[in-house]
């Protein structure tokens, strides 16, 4: 992960170069601090974010195809991006609304799957579902509305993910989140476990199974869309990186959730870098995230299939 981040931070249509650096070129001290390093920095910390939160998210729902679209997560915020788009102006405002388009539905599906006071896991995702569905119908219907030429090009671009245009300006109260949200989740990590076990079982431990699993889900809800509302809709990572920490450590310790972490910011960090030289013009990191992920998906179901 050292190597991407010093690779990133140097990797680009314009050429940075250690020599100018140190010779204290003022051009090149610009870019590198305002747009390479923090570019680098969200690289890292965001795919790191993703990892962990996935971890949580597969964990929490005994699920291991579990990602954040399970509770409308990633519907919310496209929906609330493209309103942003829509109706306000500058990268800030897209930015604040994604997130709190990511917020309200979460907010409702966990609002939803409290009507059921059994607290069934299978309640959250059903609510989930009818968030996701909900969030698409209001994408769609904004979708309509755009500018073809302009407004609805954005508007895709947006869904499909990149870490183009994010400069130093615009990224410390995301980061923070991110950063504190983590750290919350690393404190949890013996709680998160508990939850992986039979409701039964974890009431049995003196676990309050419907409150700690709302507070788990609301905290790694928090840093995802702190994530998404910055670089857009990212695939793959939150569910590629908990898979590789498995398959490497064995077990679900908190090393496990560390090492999700790692290969989550090695992911992005080295998808972003191929998406600035592949092609002439950047390209969509999810499209080197799927190109990762497919194959992967295609690996764990053979695996399954072996084991049976």
């Amino acid at each position: 992960m050292i190597a991407l981040a010093v690779a990133s931070s140097f990797v680009g249509k314009y050429p940075l170069s250690v020599d100018k650096l140190l010779a204290g070129d003022a051009l090149q001290w610009r870019v590198f601090l305002t747009l390479r390093l923090s570019r680098t920095v969200v690289g890292v910390i965001g795919g790191a974010a993703l990892g962990v939160a996935g971890l949580v998210y597969q964990t929490v729902f005994r699920n291991p195809l579990a990602s954040p679209d399970i509770i409308g997560v990633s519907s919310g915020a496209s929906a609330g991006a493209a309103a942003g788009i829509l109706f306000l102006s500058g990268a800030t405002a897209v930015t604040v609304s994604a997130f709190a388009g990511a917020l309200l539905a979460v907010i409702f599906a966990l609002a939803l799957s409290g009507l059921d006071r059994s607290g069934r896991n299978s309640t959250i995702v059903l609510a989930g579902i009818a968030v996701h569905s909900l969030a698409q119908t209001v994408l769609m219907c904004l979708k309509l509305t755009a500018d073809p030429e302009r407004e609805l090009a954005s508007i895709e671009y947006w869904i499909m993910g990149s870490l183009n245009g994010i400069s130093v300006y615009s990224i410390g109260g995301n980061l923070i989140l991110c950063v504190l949200g983590m750290i919350a989740l690393f404190l949890l990590q013996r709680q998160v476990v508990l939850l992986s076990a039979e409701e039964g079982e974890a009431r049995m431990l003196g676990v309050d199974v419907g409150r700690l699993r709302l507070a788990v889900l609301l905290i790694a809800t928090l840093v995802v869309s702190a994530v998404v509302s910055l670089t857009g809709l990212i695939s793959f990572v939150g569910l590629l990186a908990p898979h590789g920490a498995r398959l490497l450590t064995k077990h679900d310790r908190i090393g496990t959730m560390l090492l999700s972490g790692f290969l989550g910011g090695i992911l992005l960090c080295g998808a972003d870098i191929l998406a600035r030289t592949v092609a002439a013009t950047e390209l969509p990191v999810s499209i080197f995230t799927s190109i990762l992920g497919a194959p992967f998906l295609i690996f764990l179901i053979v695996r399954g299939r072996r084991q049976l």
